[in-house]
């Protein structure tokens, strides 16, 4: 067995091995999803796929620190999201304690109808999604509130975040500002307002529908339809346990404006964060060293009223931890298969269905949706088939905006949906659902693939060279493939 890093570039596992890497984790999950009734213990799941995946490299000639190489470039990957989660808990700590999230809560529940809340949580988290370039921010901010709204109005906590996230990453394909809206354009070497221009027609259309269904299904919760006495022993007890109030709204307000201004995430969540635990030390007496254990263990609501300490008892890193494990061994995953060639051979085989634009575009759909899915990375899902079929458009005249869009109509927003991946754990971990529960509510993610897919079929918005304006922009961009 090879025990040094293997330099040899012909080294490729077989397309067996490869499929065998892939059969093995799709086996590991519908067993533990569906005959073991265990949704909770993807990381071991994980674990033995990556040792099953590690055989196969052996055995097709690669040395173990060929295998440790790529599992540590997975979690190189993993490291910036993954401190960024850890803040994430730390701050919905500081903003629960500081009076931020109960007054979110408190005001939200007085302004909203029940019969528009999956409605106005879609239109409020693209807006902000849209603003700040950031889904993960929107939903670790306005996501949380409306969680927390959502359970004063009884509506199911799956359905409120499957609104949360439609909302979420519609915001951030179409925000200029967006680090993977810049990824997407850059892979397919797109101008990148020709690349948003183009995602309206998929993602537009899918943010409708989206809507729509959503507001049809809030209307089984109008006001007649609910029990308010739970919202109204709620309120009672927010309002005499916190100080409610406008000053409350000034964290949130910090990370709008510092994520809109382009702020390090990390930094908008340290930032976030430590206003929090100022606000909550000085409006509402918690005391530092109290506040120090809020943050590091989360907060822990000891007011006698069941619905709001069920409510307001969560966040800290501590608490991120399950999830933020999950992000490295799935990224590790990702990481291995990766440089071990597997996703490479297999995105290959799929190449011979490139020949026109519907086999082209179906393709790339398919192939990003499995690489998301197998190496638990949005990021990888776009580079991959999207660098491997940038000539395939190229050769078919179709321009790169139609690349760019594609990347995202698949990689991106689909990765909310997989339990082990960077976005899935993510939302998990922040909105306190399980993947598997919300996956089937977040439409946006669910349609818009299927749009793509509808368009390439029948030949719509497919624009080649000469057909629009922006070929133009398209020309005096083109680089040479290198």
């Amino acid at each position: 067995m090879p025990t040094t890093t293997t330099n040899d570039t012909s080294i490729r596992p077989s397309f067996l091995g490869a499929a065998s890497c892939i059969g093995f984790l799709c086996f590991m999950m519908f067993a533990q999803i569906f005959l073991l009734g265990e949704d909770w213990v993807t990381h071991i799941s994980l674990i033995f796929a990556i040792v099953v995946c590690a055989i196969i490299a052996l055995a097709s000639g690669f040395g173990w620190h060929d295998i440790q190489k790529g599992i540590l470039y997975g979690c190189e990957i993993a490291m910036l999201p993954m401190l960024i989660l850890m803040m994430v808990g730390v701050l919905v700590a500081s903003w629960i304690a500081s009076g931020t999230i109960p007054s979110l809560v408190y005001y939200g529940l007085q302004l909203i109808n029940p019969a528009y809340f999956l409605f106005t949580a879609v239109i409020v988290c693209s807006i902000a999604s849209l603003v700040t370039g950031s889904s993960w921010t929107t939903a670790a901010t306005f996501g949380v509130a409306f969680m927390g709204i959502g359970s004063g109005l009884d509506i199911p906590p799956a359905m409120t975040a499957g609104a949360v996230i439609s909302g979420a990453i519609f915001g951030d394909k179409i925000s200029p500002v967006s680090d993977s809206t810049n990824l997407a354009a850059g892979i397919a070497e797109a101008n990148l307002f020709d690349h948003i221009r183009s995602m309206f027609y998929t993602t537009g259309p899918a943010l409708l529908i989206s809507a729509a269904l959503f507001f049809l299904i809030g209307m089984g919760y109008d006001s007649g339809n609910v029990d308010t006495s739970q919202t109204d022993r709620l309120l009672a007890g927010i309002r005499e346990n916190y100080s409610v109030g406008l000053v409350a709204f000034l964290p949130p307000l910090i990370v709008l404006v510092l994520a809109y201004r382009r702020v390090n995430a990390l930094a908008v969540m340290v930032i976030g964060s430590l206003v929090g635990a100022a606000m909550a030390v000085a409006t509402q007496g918690v005391g530092i060293g109290d506040m120090m254990n809020f943050m590091n263990y989360g907060y822990v609501s000891e007011t006698g009223v069941e619905s709001v300490d069920s409510l307001l008892s969560r966040g800290g890193l501590q608490e991120m931890m399950w999830t933020i494990s999950l992000g490295f061994i799935g990224l590790s995953l990702g990481g291995l298969l990766e440089k071990t060639r597997m996703l490479e051979v297999l995105l290959e085989r799929m190449g011979e269905l490139v020949s026109h634009s519907r086999g082209l575009i179906t393709t790339h759909v398919l192939a990003s949706l499995a690489t998301n899915l197998f190496s638990a990375s949005q990021y990888i899902a776009i580079i991959i088939p999207g660098r491997m079929l940038v000539p395939a458009y190229r050769r078919l005249n179709i321009l790169p905006s139609v690349c760019s869009r594609t990347c995202e109509d698949s990689a991106t927003v689909t990765s909310p949906l997989v339990p082990w991946g960077l976005g899935g754990a993510y939302y998990m971990g922040v909105l306190d659902v399980s993947a598997w529960d919300y996956m089937g509510w977040t439409f946006l993610a669910l349609i818009t693939p299927v749009i793509a897919v509808l368009y390439a079929m029948f030949n719509l918005f497919i624009w080649r060279e000469g057909e629009r304006n922006d070929v133009n922009t398209y020309r005096q961009q083109e680089v040479q493939p290198g």
